[in-house]
Parts: C-alpha cells; structure tokens; sequence
C-alpha cells in the first residue's frame, strides 16, 4: 500500500510537469522531516547537506523526546541550515506541493515537535500531512501542534500503518481530537481510519471546507444529530464501526457523492436518506437491514448500490427505475423468501407466595427462599429459563457463565423484605462465583455467598445436586451465574495502603503516603498461567511467565506518586540465575488488544525470589522470560490463545431411528464421559480434530452433500444450525434430517462446522466438495442416511405413513412438522395424550413397547392420535392445539400456530401465482 501512495505521488508531480524535480524519499528511517523535494542542480552538494539535515533533525528528535532538551537548544542546531532549505520549501509551497510523511517509520508522530522547534516556517506552509497513531505519547504531543499548521489542505492520522514482529498491523490509538483543531479552516480532506474513536469530534463541524471524511474501523456506535451541518461533505466513509442507526440530519448533506456504511450493525435506514440527490454511490453491505426505504426511489444520482450479505427479503421496485443506476448488488440476501418465524419463547410457570413466606424449589436445581412478610398479600410470581444470548449476556475478560439466564417476574416489583435468590451452577475449580443481574438496561454484579445444594436441587430426579450462587434481592429480574478471576480490594487513602492478592501472597501493591488526595477504590484480580502451555504455544522450552495481573480503580486517573507492586519472579528463576536481558515487564492495553514492553522505563529491580517494579496508572501487567525477539507480538498471540478453548465436535445418529441426529460441541476434557454415557442410545463418527473456540463465540452447523434438515424452526436457515459455546454449558441440539433429493437409496453426506453462517453464494459443487480450510471452517464430520427400504422388508408396511394434518385453505400440519414437534414434548407425551382422547390402555401400552426410549413414546403417541384421527379436516390442528394448552404447554401450541400460518401463506402466494386468487383476477 506504500508502495501504490508513493507511485501516486509521483504520477501526479509528473503530470505537473515537474519532471525530474519528482518527489524521491530516500532511506525514510533516517529522514523524518524531509519535504520530499530535490533541485536539477548540484545534486551531490544537496544529497550531502541533506545527510547532514537527517543527522541533525534525528539527534534534535532524540533529545527532545529522552532527556527533555529544552526546544532552544534544538533551534541553536537548526540555524546551521542553508538558505537553499528555505528556498526549497518555498518553492514547494508555490507549486502546491507541500508534503510531510510521518506514518512510514515507528513513532513518526513524535518527530512533528521536534519540527516545528526547528523551523516553524517551513512546517507551517505544509499541506498535506500524514501521521501514524500507534505511539500514543508521540501521537498526544503532535496533536498540539497541528491548530498550529493553519495552511493544511489534507490531514491523515491513521493506524495499521506499521506492524509489529509477526506481520500483523498495529492498532491505532487516537481516541478524541483537541477542539483547537477547528483553527484548520482549509482542510478538505481527513482521514482517521484505523483508530478508537466512539463519538463524533465536535471539532469538525466547525471545519467549512472539509469535503472528504474518513472514519473507517473505529468503534462509533452512534452519530449526532449535528452531522447534517458539514454541508460540503461530498465523501464519507463509516465502513467497519458498530453503528445500528444512523441520525435523519444525514439527508442533509446536499453533496455528498458516496456514503459507504457496509460492514456496521445497521437494522434500518431513515427516509431521509432519499434526500440526498447529489449520491453516486451507497455501500450497505454486511450490515442487519431487512428492509430499504422507499425512498431510495429519488436517489436520481445513484450508479451504485450494494447490499450484499443483508437479510433483506424483498427489493423496493422503485430502485429498478433509477435511470443511472448501473450496478446493483444483491449477493447473499434471502430474497424471496418468507420471513424466518421469531424464536417460540419459553413457557413461563407460576407460583403463589403468601405474607407467612415460604421455600420454593424449582426444576433444574433453582431456589427462592421468601421470608415471613415479603410481600403483603397473596401474591402470584412467574418465571422461565431462557438460553443465553451473546448479544446481551455480559462476559468479561476470563469470565465464564455457568448457568442458563433465570428470569422472575414480575420485573420491579419490590418486595418488603429481601428475598433469597439462589442460582444453580456446576462445581467450577477457577475463580470466584458471583450472580450477575440484568435489569433491563445493564448488568450488575450482586454479594454472592456459595454453598452446596441437596438433592432439592438437582437437575432431575436421583441426580447430583448442584451447587448453589445465592444473593438477597429486593427487585425480580434475569439473574446468571458466573465464574470470574478472584478480586481482591482496598480503599486507599491518603495515608497509603497495602493490597495483598489472596491467589499469591506474593503478589501486593504499596500505595505511599502522598498517592492520592481522596479515597479510591483499588481492585487486583490474578491469572495463573500455565507455564508449559506458553513453552508449547512460543516453542521455546526456557520460556516462563509470572501471573498475569489486572489493576483497576475507581475513579479512574493516575496517582501522585508511582505506586509499588511486587510479583514472583517465573517459575524456575531466582535472582541469581535470571539473565536480565532475557526479562521483560510487559503492559497490556485490552482495548486495543496490544502489549507494551516497558521494561526500561519501569525501574524493574529483582530481589531473590521477586521482581519489584513502579506504576502510575493500572492496567495488565506480565512478567515474561523468554529467548525470543519481538515480545510484544509473541505475548499477544499467547494470551489470545490461553483465552481459547480446545473443543471437538460430535455428530451422532438414534439406533432407532437414524434420521434423528444428535449435534454438540464440548472442551475435549468432557468428550470421552459424553460418549459413553451416549453410546447405549447412539453412534456415529468419531469425534472431529481439536478446534479452537472462545467462550461466547457463535459457530454454525451446515448440512452439505445431499443432507437437509426436515423441520421448521428458528434457529435454522437452510441446512444450517446456529449455537454459541459456552464451556460449562451443553452445547447441543437434536434435529430430523432427510436427503435433499427425493430418493431410496442411501446418502452419503457430511456436516461441517463454521466459525460463521456460512455465505450462502458458494457454489454447489464447492460446497459439496468442500475439503481442507477455509477462513470460516472448523470441522467436517461424516452423515449416513439410510435408504428407504434399508430397514425395510418387502411385504412390510412403514411405521409412520406419509400424512397431512389439516386442510390447504386452514394450513397443513405435515409428518416433518410432527417430528419437529415430538423432540419439545419431553415427560408431557402423556398428559397431551390424555387431552388428545387416547386411552390410558393405549398409553401404557406405548409406554411398554418403548421402555427406554423416550423419543419413540412421543413419536409413537403423536402417529397413533394422527392416523386415527384421518388427517383430513380442519379441526384436527385446533385440536392438536387446544390439548397442547391444556397440557400448559403453551410454547408448543403457539408454535403449531406459526407452521400454520406460514402453510396458509404459501398457498394463498400458490394461488395468486396461477392465477386462481379471485381478488386478484377480479382487479385485472
């Protein structure tokens, strides 16, 4: 990309007839400051002063940044500078081709000061700069001097300029902008991709002429309303934030040619947005819409529109009357389609608590204890479990969930005396257990006291009891429990503390007296790190690391004084055998995801059995021992990788009935105990290979080579299963399959695991043929489907024959849907056969045929009620229906009620696509 910018830059000197006066950067380590502009004449006498120039301003640099030379004594060496210099920068401002690069070597920013100490004038005619934000020091002072740098026609602060030891780009740490930087009234062209800005910088509203805005992967969740005023914005870039929406005022600029908001969380565009009549170019790819506004329609400009990779469903048909559209692309959207039903939401249970209190135990393990006086009266209380949804369940760093959300109702209800929450968990050796509470907004973390259960509360009937996370709670709401590192706290005032980790006593921090002029909050939490997973991970066999420390404090601002803190020196080190050279203090930054060596200016002194070192605010801090070069990025990929989690996936088939299949995924410790508690009922292919995922990743099962799933539900979309992995939590589900191909014979297909839905614009022949890696693929794991007449005898009939519930005008309900349905009954099948008129004979007669299989009961009970009841009619489903909701199982009849729908909607579109809905006929 370097490269591509500087041909550019010498394509366009060329083009201004320059000719041999074109820009040549030479050895760009050595020459931070040079304007980049050579003379025909004398060549070898200006390739000489400009060494001399490189000595100097380096030397100027160097001071000025390490020992805090006074910016006098830089000007006192700078005055050596010939008056060529300064009729070359002359003469490059009168050509308008006034360039400084500072992005291309590390600390780059830094030497901007430096320059300006030494010749204001020159630096101040510079109109178009480029500066790198991965030194934050360096990046702070050089934001002081550009208000100052009022002729700037083009200014870039960009990250991912540089890389680190292992290739990868760093991440820019720009944050905010200085109002001052209003004072740049001619620029016209920003860029600040690449950097940790969450908002908008109010300072460049006030920039009049500023046409081109580059805001490229930050971390912007939202615009303001103010946007609308830069009105000459004819470029702008949000592609890479996190924004959902964006604000009205955006149709405001007049214009604007090219908006790309691709790769954002954007679920809706504003009408407004037709108001742009200036736009040549809209890029919403990879983004959530499911719908465009109508109002696309007077986007009369508009000659590119990508969509791509969306969930949209239908196009506005007024874009196809756009007269310079030219491209349109709708890759990877489910057009056409219908609707993908919402998730059924699960059945809600009551229970009554009267003014004497009282102890309620509920399934799964669950405990709520409610004092004498709690509530007033006779009161009436809900609850559910509901699965856990990454996008709202709170995890932090190295935190680990351990039970399903709980949710009490009423919410905000407030209860006269505390009431006992008690949340059940399986036995965790890691951390420390808390509860964690949402209420509606956001997380917070409750005083949680453990203790082990009965056998009250155990998942089900003779099993283990669980253990239990308790709180006290005034209000009902979601409640979790989590594993999270052991925090240790102390209120340091004044006077000074100490702060003793309870994982290592070997680990404190020394507050002095003089820290801080108000009491703070200090909090220590502690990672043991396994030291041979780092010698396996770096494959240096002397490699040994401390615990890795978090600090943390609130409020949050840097003490007075340097505070103490004190480690263990690695495992197998002592102070007469450590070799210095070979240790470092490594500081890691978590929101930039980066990690500082700071071994020089953290004054490390090592005793015999411990390093001692100074900080002045909190973060990571890691000890490392190590022969290798390039730490930083070598500590980066461990931790990343100490966060993963080593799992395998299984994919088995019922004995009884191989078209039911089992999937899960679980950390390879669990694997073999999983199996062999699965084997009486199960079989299948061995597990995949190891894989790696993070807790809370979400990962997606696709049915490839001939195999479909043959069921309605939610959480599919075409041969693909959505999970999220939670190490301490069964990750698994339980579909119906069937060939995608009418056939009899046997299918030999697969089921592949994905990091990502997997695009849905691979060809078929690729992704029946799918083998080795790809950038989403985890695993691939065989699938036989036995043919039809496999199991079969010749004069035999089938167990289950083809049916329809229901009639076309009401909605059918099918065998598949039947299947479906039977994996969700669960112990009921005999309450709702008893509702469905089948006779307690016939029942116990099911219940004897399938003694340890309780599928085949629920199959067994649905096809015996079906087939007797003759299919045909519209009164079975109601039926089926209201003996759900007498059995309380409302879940399952609202969703007999979506399958339906969706069988009416699809054969009134049937319909009107022959031509025989009378509506439509009629209007013609």
């Amino acid at each position: 990309m370097k490269r591509m910018e500087k041909a550019r830059e010498r394509s366009a000197t060329d083009e201004a007839g320059l000719g041999e006066e074109s820009v040549r950067r030479k050895d760009l380590d050595n020459l931070p400051g040079e304007l980049e502009r050579r003379r025909p004449s004398d060549r070898e006498t200006r390739s000489q002063r400009s060494g001399e120039e490189q000595m100097d301003l380096r030397r100027a640099r160097e001071e000025q940044i390490n020992t805090g030379t006074k910016r006098r004594e830089i000007k006192g060496e700078e005055k050596e500078l010939s008056g060529w210099e300064e009729g070359r920068a002359k003469e490059a401002v009168e050509k308008d081709d006034a360039r400084l690069t500072l992005d291309v070597y590390r600390d780059g920013a830094a030497a901007l000061p430096a320059l300006w100490a030494a010749a204001p004038g020159r630096l101040g005619r510079v109109r178009y700069l480029r500066l790198g934000s991965e030194d934050l020091q360096g990046l702070q002072e050089a934001l002081t001097i550009l208000p100052l740098l009022t002729q700037l026609h083009s200014l870039a602060i960009r990250g991912h300029c540089l890389q680190d030891g292992l290739g990868d780009p760093l991440p820019g740490l720009l944050s905010s902008l200085p109002p001052s930087l209003c004072s740049l009234s001619s620029l016209t062209h920003l860029d600040l991709s690449f950097n940790r800005l969450t908002s908008l910088p109010p300072c460049l509203l006030s920039l009049p002429l500023l046409s081109s805005l580059l805001l490229s992967h930050n971390l912007l969740s939202s615009l303001p309303s103010s946007v609308g005023e830069l009105r000459s914005l004819s470029f702008l870039s949000l592609l890479g934030n996190q924004l959902q929406t964006v604000p009205p005022s955006l149709g405001h600029l007049g214009a604007l040619c090219t908006l790309d908001l691709s790769h954002n969380q954007l679920q809706r565009l504003p009408p407004e947005l037709g108001l742009l009549e200036s736009l040549q170019s809209l890029e919403l790819s990879h983004n959530c819409l499911r719908e465009l506004p109508h109002t696309l329609g007077s986007l009369l400009s508009l000659r590119e529109l990508s969509i791509h990779s969306n969930d949209i469903r239908s196009v506005p048909p007024c874009l196809k009357d756009l007269p310079h559209l030219i491209r349109l692309d709708v890759r990877n959207n489910p057009l056409g389609r219908p609707p993908t039903p919402s998730p059924t939401p699960p059945p809600y249970l009551s229970f009554f608590v009267s003014e004497s209190g009282c102890n309620v135990f509920l399934p799964g393990g669950a405990e709520l204890q409610f004092p004498r006086g709690a509530v007033a009266s006779k009161m009436m209380l809900t609850w559910t479990v509901k699965r856990p949804d990454r996008k709202w369940v709170w995890l932090e760093e190295h935190d680990f969930l351990l039970s399903w959300p709980l949710e009490l109702l009423p919410h905000g209800t407030a209860f006269l005396e505390p009431v006992l929450v008690c949340v059940p968990y399986r036995r965790f050796r890691r951390g420390e257990v808390v509860v964690r509470r949402f209420d509606g907004q956001c997380w917070s973390t409750l005083p949680t006291m453990t203790r082990r259960g009965s056998q009250r509360h155990s998942a089900r009937p003779g099993g283990r009891p669980a253990r239990l996370a308790c709180c006290s709670v005034k209000q009902f709401s979601w409640f979790v429990a989590v594993s999270r590192l052991v925090r240790d706290s102390c209120s340091v005032s004044p006077e000074g503390a100490l702060l003793v980790s309870r994982v290592d006593s070997g680990i404190k921090l020394t507050f002095p007296s003089g820290s801080t002029l108000q009491n703070r909050t200090v909090m220590l939490q502690v990672l043991q790190v396994d030291v041979s997973e780092v010698q396996k991970l770096t494959g240096d066999p002397q490699a040994s690391v401390s615990p890795l420390l978090c600090v943390s404090q609130s409020p949050s601002m840097p003490f007075l004084r340097p505070v103490t803190v004190q480690v263990p020196l690695p495992p197998g080190l002592t102070g007469h055998t450590v070799d210095m050279s070979c240790l470092y203090l490594l500081h890691g930054d978590q929101a930039a995801q980066t990690w500082t060596d700071v071994t020089p200016q953290s004054s490390l002194q090592i005793t015999h059995l411990y390093a001692i070192f100074t900080v002045t605010h909190f973060s990571w801090y890691w000890l490392w021992y190590t022969t290798k070069r390039s730490v930083c990025g070598v500590v980066r990929k461990v931790y990343h990788r100490l966060r993963q989690f080593r799992v395998q996936f299984l994919v088995l088939q019922r004995k009884a009935d191989p078209m039911q299949v089992l999937l899960q995924c679980l950390p390879t410790s669990k694997v073999d105990s999983c199996l062999q508690s699965l084997s009486p009922l199960y079989e299948g292919p061995q597990p995949s290979d190891l894989c790696e995922l993070m807790e809370g990743e979400q990962f997606f099962a696709g049915f490839e080579s001939g195999i479909n799933i043959n069921s309605d539900r939610p959480d599919c979309t075409e041969g693909r299963l959505c999970f999220v992995f939670y190490s301490n939590l069964k990750n698994h589900k339980e579909v119906y399959i069937c060939p995608s191909q009418h056939t009899q014979e046997a299918v030999r297909g697969q089921v592949s695991f994905y990091r990502g839905e997997m695009p849905r614009d691979i060809p078929p022949e690729v992704a029946q043929k799918r083998k080795g890696h790809d950038s989403q693929w985890l695993a691939t794991l065989p699938l036989r489907l036995p043919g039809a007449l496999s199991n079969k005898g010749e004069g035999e009939e089938l167990q289950y024959p083809p049916l329809n519930l229901g009639d076309p005008e009401s909605g059918y309900l099918t065998e598949a849907n039947l299947l479906a349905i039977s994996l969700q009954i669960g112990e009921d099948w005999r309450s709702i056969g008893i509702n469905l008129g089948i006779t307690y004979q016939e029942l116990d007669r099911i219940q004897y045929r399938h003694r340890d299989n309780l599928g085949g009961m629920v199959l067994e009970m649905l096809f015996h009620w079906a087939r007797r009841r003759g299919g045909a009619g519209p009164g079975a489903v109601p039926e089926l229906q209201q003996a759900m909701v007498e059995s309380r199982r409302q879940d399952l009849a609202d969703e007999i009620e979506d399958i339906v729908s969706l069988g009416r909607r699809k054969y009134r579109e049937s319909l009107r696509r022959v031509g025989l809905d009378t509506p439509t006929v009629s209007a013609e």
